[in-house]
């Protein structure tokens, strides 16, 4: 079972990344941001975090953020 910190910590996350879908979209529908811009954010975030350093837990981390963001493109 998860601890709650953990619950936390997950649903932050959640809530963020809604957060930043509906920004895009809405950029998208007010004309602000084409498609390929919006592609283009989501790809310099997810080489962000491929590229990130730190510790082995922090590396797997952020190589885990990058391959839910290539999922998402």
């Amino acid at each position: 079972m998860a601890h709650t910190g953990d619950l936390s910590s997950l649903a932050s996350g959640l809530a963020a990344l809604s957060i930043c879908e509906s920004l895009l979209l809405a950029m998208g529908d007010l004309k602000i941001m084409g498609e390929k811009d919006a592609v283009n954010v989501i790809e310099d975030a997810a080489s962000a975090h491929r590229n990130a350093g730190g510790t082995e837990h922090e590396v797997a981390m952020h190589l885990e953020v990058a391959a839910i963001l290539d999922r998402i493109l």
